[in-house]
């Protein structure tokens, strides 16, 4: 088994869209780097820290493995309506904070389960704007 096949067998998959954020929560609040990043395809792309890009599962093993050592606790936040078009769908919830909204976009996977593909985790309003 290679490691990506048993990356995929070792984790839950998401069986919906909207299971994302319940299992990235569940994972992060575990300080699972490895956990959070099985739920993005290999080529996905983040967009944070906020101002940066980060590609790539590896890359965003890397980023969450350094997040999670501070321990931060995740809260789930209610989603928004999911949009679907075929395999893509595009997720979102607003944050407890007020701080503008998050959305991914995420894949149908050839077995039926879903991955990030796409991540902004913070949408900021612009200076200047209500």
């Amino acid at each position: 088994m290679s490691k990506s096949e048993f990356e995929k067998a070792r984790f839950e998959k998401a069986k919906t869209p909207e299971e994302i954020t319940r299992l990235f929560v569940e994972r992060s609040n575990a300080g699972d780097a490895d956990g959070v990043a099985a739920l993005y395809e290999e080529d996905a792309v983040m967009a944070y820290p906020p101002g940066s890009v980060t590609v790539g599962r590896a890359a965003i093993r890397e980023l969450w493995a350094r997040v999670l050592d501070d321990g931060p606790r995740f809260e789930p936040e209610p989603p928004l309506p999911t949009l679907v078009s075929g395999d893509l769908a595009l997720t979102s919830t607003p944050p407890r904070d007020g701080a503008g909204a998050r959305a991914q976009v995420v894949r149908r996977q050839p077995d039926g389960s879903w991955l990030r593909v796409l991540d902004q985790p913070e949408f900021l309003r612009p200076e200047g704007s209500r």
